[in-house]
């Protein structure tokens, strides 16, 4: 009974053998050759670094709500992508109108009233909750640097919702994309 099985067994194994080195067989006097293609399907491959993870911005003097806003540098971006790429920007789908406040005075700051450039001199669009684009490339790059800044809009009414003491946050996507 041993016996029979280790028949089988070594049939079994030949087998898988002969199998194997069927699909790449060789044969000749002198020498001889076969050829393998390898290939790989190489998807958009994207990344980006941003400085910090959180922005810290000016609370607002009384200079700063007759100007209308207070001007904050944001964070700067490393963008790489093998392909034509867009970055965008947009409120967090769970802040979706308002910033989150706390505290006792009942503010409310529409999300708006955070607005954004490229440029500290350039022209600034409110934040939305849908994606806008901060920038993009036609082409692949290695490291295109873009840099944010903000803006963050208050009433010259000091009885204002959105002026009310109290301490008031917005979480901000931003997202890399190769099409």
């Amino acid at each position: 009974m041993i016996g029979t099985r280790f028949i089988v067994a070594a049939m079994v194994v030949g087998s898988a053998v002969s199998a194997s080195s069927a699909a790449a067989q060789c044969s000749g006097d002198i020498s001889c050759s076969t050829t393998n293609t390898a290939s790989v399907t190489v998807g958009a491959l994207v990344n980006l670094q941003m400085s910090s993870a959180t922005t810290s911005l000016t609370a607002p003097a009384v200079a700063d709500l007759a100007a209308g806003f207070v001007a904050n540098v944001g964070p700067t971006f490393v963008v790489q992508a093998n392909q034509n790429w867009t970055m965008s920007i947009k409120a967090a789908e769970s802040n979706p109108t308002n910033w989150s406040y706390t505290g006792t005075k009942g503010g409310v700051k529409p999300i708006g009233d955070l607005t954004w450039s490229v440029a500290s001199n350039g022209t600034f669009a409110a934040l939305l909750a849908s994606n806008a684009t901060v920038a993009s490339s036609a082409s692949s790059t290695d490291d295109t640097a873009v840099s944010l800044f903000f803006q963050t809009v208050y009433s010259s009414d000091y009885s204002s919702a959105n002026n009310r003491p109290g301490l008031y946050s917005l979480p901000v996507v931003f997202t890399l994309s190769a099409p």
